[in-house]
């Protein structure tokens, strides 16, 4: 599990820009599933071998000047309480402004690493006036220009070593749930009818809980850690946009859990804060179970139960291999049913399939159905195997790796989910040469 790194700024000083620049080669590489909405917020990165996941915190705030003064503090405020480490990117063209003031004021009390990049020097005289950044009190900076990447390479390196140390944590053999999903869901109260006692203050203002909490599991044969996913802290009286906040929250919980279960409230639907959740441990290989809570709630006439899964099927395309379970946490409905499916999520992701047998099953099925010629050229697909890592990857091995177009993928996919049940559980696969 990596560290987290948030970017912070004003608008228009090149966040985005430095952000795509770290992703963009692993994004490439790791993300090769066709439509999927890509969080343009969220990333991994790597640098020197270590791994981070990186958060650009702004970018959601349309409006005008005095709207971001309130919302950059909440920015920094995530920042600061989420991250590992903040990289604080201000704009040599303008020089120094008084929100960049504010934000290093903030910054200052800190007791995590701030760095302190300069962008847009690209050349010698921007690079002479990126001195007055001295006068935010953040110590040395680093002059950058993250449109052709100079200097980057120094802020990275610096960025490696202030980074704390990932203390491994005695992994528990214990499968771990996520309960993730917005807020007002009924997350908490999914985990007090399971636990059966309230440990989780219930009130109905969107977002009480407070920090992640782990808890231990055991009854009915069962034994897991659930994390609860921190709710906002939040002031008082302000009704400001969570959407952004719940998602990055549910990051870290979802980076660290075997499997996801997502709350969505059955009045309200699939709507596209559930998504970027999904999306996100999609993305993360993480199992999947969706639960459709306060059913009790919807009007039974207009939408049955197979008509509102086939809508949240739509939505999860192509991934649609996801058990969806309709709980009432009011009434305790189906609500051990759920655990029951994350358990078996939990199984198949940890499935690991014989070689042998693996070629038994599936190499007649693509002597059936072989890859489509392409420009004239068949595709032989000699070998299949799966990977020994700790999410489900199969590796077939052919004489024309790169021939094999997505359409296939998916055909394989969609055979191997059939044969080996992989339910909840995304699968990658990968063509190599023999």
């Amino acid at each position: 599990m990596g560290n987290i790194v948030a970017i912070v700024g004003r608008p228009n000083v090149g966040k985005s820009t430095f952000f795509n620049r770290l992703i963009q080669r692993r994004e490439a590489i790791i993300d090769s599933v066709s439509g999927v909405t890509r969080d343009r917020h969220y990333g991994k990165s790597d640098w020197n071998g270590k791994r981070f996941s990186l958060i650009d915190t702004g970018g959601y705030v349309k409006g005008s000047d005095d709207i971001f003064e309130a919302e950059i503090d909440k920015q920094v405020e995530l920042a600061i309480e989420e991250a590992d480490a903040i990289i604080f990117i201000v704009d040599v063209e303008t020089g120094v402004t008084s929100m960049d003031e504010e934000v290093a004021n903030l910054l200052r009390r800190v007791n995590k690493p701030v760095l302190l990049a300069v962008n847009k020097v690209d050349n010698n005289k921007r690079l002479a006036n990126a001195v007055e950044f001295y006068s935010l009190g953040l110590g040395e900076y680093f002059p950058i220009a993250s449109t052709n990447g100079s200097g980057t390479g120094d802020l990275l390196d610096a960025l490696i070593e202030a980074l704390p140390e990932i203390e491994e944590e005695e992994e528990s053999e214990l499968p771990r749930f996520a309960v993730v999903g917005r807020p007002n869901a009924g997350k908490s109260s999914f985990i007090n009818a399971l636990i059966g006692e309230d440990r989780y203050i219930v009130t109905d203002i969107a977002g009480t809980t407070r920090d992640s909490i782990d808890t231990r599991y055991n009854r009915f044969g069962f034994e897991f850690n659930l994390v609860d996913t921190a709710g906002i802290r939040r002031k008082s009286k302000v009704k400001e946009n969570l959407e952004f906040y719940s998602v990055m929250r549910s990051v870290r919980a979802i980076e660290n859990c075997d499997v996801c279960l997502v709350v969505l409230d059955a009045t309200r639907g699939f709507d596209g804060q559930v998504q970027n959740i999904f999306w996100l441990a999609q993305r993360n290989h993480k199992g999947i179970v969706i639960l459709v809570n306060k059913w009790d709630l919807v009007d039974k006439e207009t939408n049955t139960m197979k008509e509102y899964e086939a809508m949240i099927r739509r939505e999860i395309e192509p991934f649609t291999d996801v058990p969806i379970v309709f709980i009432s946490v009011l009434t305790k409905q189906r609500v051990f049913k759920a655990i029951e499916t994350a358990v078996k999520v939990f199984e198949n992701r940890s499935k690991k399939i014989k070689t042998r047998e693996f070629n038994d099953v599936i190499l007649p099925i693509i002597e059936r159905n072989p890859p489509p010629a392409y420009k004239g050229k068949f595709v032989k697909i000699k070998f299949c195997m799966q990977l020994p890592t700790p999410h489900p990857q199969f590796a077939f091995f052919c004489n024309l790796p790169q021939y094999v177009r997505d359409p296939y993928k998916r055909f394989l996919e969609n055979k191997l989910r059939q044969e080996f049940d992989f339910q909840g559980v995304p699968i990658s696969i990968f063509f190599r040469k023999k």
